[in-house]
């Protein structure tokens, strides 16, 4: 977490490293004991690292005010680090007003130092007009430029783009390269997205079993994407031995996460009493909170299930529907 890992002022490394130290052994009320001296002397590095105890509570109350006003103090002093962390903050709207064109300021002092992640950030803004026009080749532009830093999330952007034809010409040999220089690097979005490639045949010869290895790698980081896609190889037997059993609990952790898909998918398992108990209350809970999502397959599933339900068996589906909680 903390600034120290990558640029110390040498007046300043013992009690940052001190610091350092005390926080990575839980003991965040020290780390904050030594960093606020040297933030209130303008230590600008001790500033963004106080940004970032307030930004996540660590030590002190979470208070994200506080927390933009310490990131703006190492920012207005060219720390790119603190430029794109307040760039962030006006984003989304935390300790400060909600402005995009605001953010993109911020992270264009950032990018100007070569700091891959702004320039990453600039490529999201152009991608999806926050801010700016929507621009799918100035996207691509800046995704370029943090991807040759080895910017993952920059790599797998880049990939997508290929895989979309947004701002390129459509290319699923390019994307399957650009996805896996992101998903070596562990990147559980981008080794989602390469073994979605092998499962489908895109840009590269069809391998169940590849598909398979990516999926588990991003599933295990908590991909509520490769966990479905995980669970349907399961339900299908495509690289895996047919279990429908294990196909409900990758379903299961990815409905868990709210994935309407999967929660549609969960939904028919146990309507159809495979890998489960036939239940038609669970079966409706499932598709009911799926077509919450606009989910058509889940709207018409739920619609069909009724149909087998008396009105109390619908009335206690609808209660667990309300009550239920995302899982992470």
């Amino acid at each position: 977490m903390f600034a120290l890992a990558t640029a110390v002022v040498a007046a300043h490394a013992g009690p940052l490293e001190d610091a350092k130290a005390a926080h990575e052994r839980g003991d965040d009320e020290t780390a904050i004991h030594l960093i606020r001296p040297l933030a209130n002397q303008g230590n600008a590095i001790a500033e963004f690292d106080l940004g970032m105890m307030y930004d996540s509570g660590l030590g002190v109350t979470q208070d994200y005010a506080e927390a933009a006003k310490w990131y703006r103090r190492a920012a207005d002093q060219g720390y790119a680090e603190a430029q794109l962390s307040l760039g962030v903050r006006y984003h989304w709207g935390r300790g400060v007003p909600q402005d995009d064109a605001e953010a993109m300021n911020w992270y264009r002092l950032a990018a100007s130092q070569g700091h891959a992640g702004a320039q990453y950030n600039i490529g999201l803004a152009f991608a999806n007009g926050f801010g700016v026009p929507q621009n799918f080749a100035e996207a691509m532009k800046w995704y370029r430029l943090a991807a040759d830093r080895g910017f993952a999330y920059a790599q797998d952007s880049i990939g997508f783009m290929y895989d979309k034809g947004q701002g390129v010409e459509q290319n699923y040999v390019e994307a399957v390269k650009w996805y896996r220089l992101a998903a070596e690097q562990g990147y559980g979005d981008a080794q989602n997205n390469l073994g979605f490639m092998y499962d489908r045949g895109q840009g590269i010869e069809q391998n169940y079993t590849e598909a398979v290895r990516w999926y588990r790698l991003a599933a295990a980081q908590g991909s509520a994407k490769a966990q479905l896609n995980l669970g349907l190889l399961y339900y299908d037997g495509h690289g895996v031995k047919r279990d429908y059993a294990e196909a409900v609990k990758w379903l299961q952790l990815a409905a868990n996460r709210g994935d309407r898909a999967a929660q549609n998918n969960l939904g028919l398992m146990y309507a159809q009493g495979q890998g489960v108990t036939q239940n038609n209350v669970l079966a409706h809970q499932w598709f009911n909170l799926s077509a919450m999502q606009g989910n058509q397959d889940g709207i018409r599933n739920r619609q069909t299930v009724e149909t087998h339900m008396s009105a109390a068996e619908i009335a206690k589906a609808e209660k667990l529907a309300r009550e239920w909680m995302p899982k992470r």
